[in-house]
């Protein structure tokens, strides 16, 4: 049976090991976290084996590292002499923002190539099976550890191959994005609250008009700006909206959002 195991089970660590926990059967899943109600839940809820990091670092193909990058250091101290000794082939998977392949490759072995690395920046709807988990590799990293991660992670929803060159960018967008999404969300919630609306009607409606739109945009494959301009009559209440819109240039602080969450991830990984 294969084996996977996830040292550290914060937010992002222990949605992964839920998820990948619907392959049990044909994986063995093992999670390890400084906080052991954290794996004592995994366990109970979805038969997760609580275990160490030294004893995923000896047993496990795919080892997950749910480690912040300030915590990474730590992390590689724990497990480099197990990982060293090992005769078994394995593959780090980093969710660490910022931190290159090459980065994690050197702090676990040594030397910039000294193992397999495959990066992931995974986002919270993968909780739902709705994730886009991005993901790149170093030099070490084979095709059958790249069809592992695959086939561990799919339950938590489209996994995709991006260049390292890339990855941060496009971070800023999938790890990032939702905590945005959330916040215009709760805003035309507060909005549709203060026209008249009772809060739970408030947040249905918008959630489901929030879903409907990206779905309307996913499967036309149209330019967001058609769609919205579909909406917008002249003289007519949406255009009203946009309006306001542009005058707190909020289309510009959504952009400012991305780049200054992309600076941010390239400072973290230094």
């Amino acid at each position: 049976m294969k084996q996977a195991g996830f040292i550290g089970c914060g937010n992002m660590g222990g949605i992964l090991a839920a998820s990948a926990s619907m392959r049990m059967g044909e994986w063995e899943i093992m999670a390890a976290d400084h906080h052991p109600e954290k794996t004592e839940h995994l366990w109970k809820e979805y038969g997760v084996i609580p275990a160490t990091a030294e004893e995923i670092a000896e047993k496990c193909g795919l080892i997950f590292l749910g480690v912040k990058p300030q915590g990474m250091e730590a992390a590689a101290e724990e497990i480099r002499y197990e990982l060293l000794h090992r005769d078994a082939p394995f593959t780090l998977v980093s969710m660490a923002a910022g931190m290159s392949t090459a980065t994690i490759a050197e702090l676990f072995s040594g030397r910039p190539d000294g193992c397999p690395v495959i990066r992931i920046m995974p986002n919270t709807p993968a909780k739902v099976g709705e994730g886009i988990i991005l993901y790149c590799t170093n030099s070490g990293a084979t095709k059958d550890a790249e069809n592992a991660l695959l086939d561990l992670l799919k339950a938590a929803g489209n996994v995709v191959k991006i260049p390292e060159s890339r990855m941060d960018a496009a971070s800023a967008v999938t790890g990032c994005g939702p905590a945005f999404v959330c916040l215009i969300l709760e805003a035309l919630t507060d909005g549709a609250v203060q026209c008249g609306l009772p809060r739970e009607q408030a947040q249905q409606f918008v959630a489901e008009t929030i879903l409907g739109t990206v779905k309307l945009s996913t499967e036309t494959g149209q330019d967001p700006a058609l769609l919205r301009a579909a909406v917008c009559s002249p003289g007519g209440s949406t255009i009203a909206g946009i309006a306001e819109l542009e005058k707190h240039a909020v289309r510009f602080a959504l952009m400012e959002a991305v780049r200054a969450a992309c600076e941010r991830t390239r400072e973290l990984g230094k």
